[in-house]
This record gives structure tokens, C-alpha cells and sequence, in this order.
């Protein structure tokens, strides 16, 4: 039995060898992280650079894009290290520092999430009085509890996680995860347990209650509205459902491969499914929200081609420079 203080480093042991694929794995990551990066700054500029954009559903949104920054930074530059090493461990305090940062990363998800759930419902239900209940003072006193919150909440469960006795140092992860950090505990963790308990019922049970609740409202409000109210729905609330879907359902798959034996399933299958929620938000929330909301598809083309237009006028002017020197030259 020895302290987590001794603890030096931990031993992922998901990796496997993969031989010269590893390259072709590593390119693939790269390209993925290097997609959501641009993907959710251009969105994030955007909506700043537009003050037509400066709405409530904007800012969240806004926010929404710097927690998927924040949490595939957690991971990705991780993970690309990880693919080209050969011995696939991580220090014990950085250990918990990613830890850190994806579980703050899911509990500002499931609380923005959750907000955007209450804004549509007011933009629908009560169209009238919606910039008087959604003020701007408002949205920004939303999302700083919401991410003060999440920090909060998450470094007791770090704290209680780094002060447990281990007796081993293998995790069955491509990355660090609490719940098997806790699993390596060589006494009785009840304390853990039932913060852990607290913390997943205040965060995804009552989130998700409270995303049901404002939508089983709003479908009353389109049922009983106009075709109008409908679109407007439609048009707003589908991205935002898509979103919660597939977050949920990755949630759903990581916390199944942690509590139960899920060594009949295809090992690489067990990755991906471990990765789902890291990997695929962060680029499905900004491409669902660029392409569906009008607003901000046509800002965006707009910005786009401003950008390639600035490009090819430059080009064009230092290649006519390059073309007017030379042929001074040789005069």
C-alpha cells in the first residue's frame, strides 16, 4: 500500500502498438484538432466582430465555442503526443490536471446546454417579453456561474480524487479519467462515491429533467402557434437538439465502458466510444450552428470570402511588384 503522493506517474495502458500506423493515426488527430480549432475561431470571431450577432443565443453560443476549445485542448495535444511514443505514460500531477479540464469541460457543456434550453423556450413562449427576461446583464451572469460553478464542483472532486491511497498506477484509458483513478484506491471510497452521486444528479440528471421540461413547453407552445412560430422553432431548436443528443450519448457510452466489463467489444471501438464526446462535440456543435443558423452561415460566408479576396488582391499585387522589378532589372 503506498500514498497517491508516491504515485510518480500513471501507465495508460488502452495504447497498443501499431507499428508504422502510427503515423497515419497521428495525421488524422492532427487534422481533427487542427478543424476544431478553426472551426470554432471563426465562429467565436464572428459573432464578436457583428454587432448584430451581440443576442443572447449568440453569447451563449459563443461561449459554447470557447468550452469546446478549452476541452479539446485538454485532450488532443495529449493524445498526438501519446500516438508517437513509444511508453505511453503521464506524470501524476498533469494526470490530474487534465482531469481538471475535461470534467470542468462536461459540466460547463451540460450548464450551457441547459441555459440554451430556458433561452429558446422564452424566445418561443414569450416572444413579446423575451429581451426584457433575457437581458444582456442576464446572459453574462449565466455563464460566469455556470463556469464558476463547474470549477468549483470539480476541484473537490480532484481534490478528494488526488488525496486517496492508490494501490496501482494502470489506466485502461488513451487518456486520464477519474473514475479510474478512484478504481486504483486501496480503501474504502465512499466520500468519493457519494459526491460523485451528488455531483452527476446536479449536473446531468437535473440539466437533462430541466432540457425536457422547457422543450415539452415549447412543443405545446408550436403545436398550438402558427406555422410561423414553427419555423422559427425548427430552425433554432434543431441544432440545439442535435447537440444535447450527442453529447448525452457519448456521456452515456463513457460512463458505461467505466462501470461495467466491456472487454467483448472491439478494442478500438472502446477508444473511439471513450473519445466520442472529446472528439465529436467540438466539431459537430460549430458546423451544425454555421450551417443551420442563417445569421451566422451568412456572416461567416461573408467573412470567408472577404478573407480569400484580401488573399488573392495581395497576391496579385506582389506578383505584379515581383513582375515590375524584374523587368527594371533588366533594363
Amino acid at each position: 500500500m503506498f500514498n497517491s503522493t508516491q504515485v510518480s506517474y500513471f501507465t495508460l495502458a488502452a495504447y497498443f502498438d501499431t507499428g508504422s500506423l502510427k503515423y497515419l493515426y497521428f495525421l488524422v488527430v492532427l487534422m481533427l484538432y487542427s478543424c476544431i480549432i478553426c472551426a470554432n475561431v471563426l465562429l467565436i470571431v464572428v459573432i464578436f466582430a457583428n454587432r448584430s450577432l451581440h443576442e443572447p443565443m449568440y453569447m451563449f453560443l459563443c461561449s459554447l465555442f470557447v468550452n469546446e476549445l478549452y476541452g479539446s485542448t485538454g485532450v488532443f495535444p495529449f493524445l498526438l503526443v501519446q500516438i508517437l511514443s513509444d511508453i505511453h505514460t503521464v506524470s501524476a500531477p498533469f494526470c490530474f490536471l487534465q482531469l481538471y479540464c475535461l470534467h470542468t469541460y462536461g459540466t460547463i457543456e451540460l450548464g450551457i446546454l441547459a441555459v440554451m434550453a430556458y433561452d429558446r423556450y422564452l424566445a418561443i413562449c414569450y416572444p413579446l417579453q423575451y429581451n426584457t427576461r433575457m437581458t444582456s446583464k442576464k446572459v453574462a451572469i449565466f455563464i460566469a456561474v455556470i463556469w464558476l460553478l463547474a470549477f468549483s464542483i470539480v476541484s473537490v472532486t480532484i481534490s478528494l480524487s488526488s488525496s486517496l491511497k492508490l494501490c496501482g498506477n494502470s489506466i485502461n484509458k488513451v487518456y486520464c479519467d477519474n473514475f479510474s483513478v478512484v478504481k486504483l484506491a486501496c480503501y474504502d471510497t465512499s466520500i468519493n462515491n457519494i459526491y460523485g452521486l451528488f455531483v452527476t444528479v446536479l449536473t446531468i440528471y437535473a440539466s437533462l429533467i430541466f432540457i425536457i421540461c422547457t422543450y415539452m413547453r415549447i412543443l405545446l407552445v408550436c403545436f398550438s402557434g402558427s406555422k410561423q412560430t414553427r419555423q422559427k422553432a425548427v430552425s433554432t431548436c434543431t441544432p440545439h437538439l442535435a447537440s444535447i443528443f450527442s453529447f448525452y450519448l457519448g456521456g452515456f457510452f463513457e460512463i458505461t465502458q467505466s462501470r461495467f466489463n466491456m472487454n467483448s467489444v472491439p478494442h478500438m471501438l472502446r477508444i473511439f466510444l471513450s473519445l466520442h464526446f472529446l472528439t465529436c462535440q467540438p466539431l459537430l456543435n460549430p458546423v451544425m450552428y454555421g450551417l443551420k443558423i442563417s445569421k451566422i452561415r451568412i456572416k461567416c460566408k461573408s467573412l470567408v470570402l472577404s478573407a480569400v479576396g484580401n488573399i488573392l488582391i495581395h497576391s496579385i499585387g506582389y506578383m505584379v511588384d515581383s513582375t515590375n522589378h524584374i523587368e527594371t532589372e533588366l533594363e
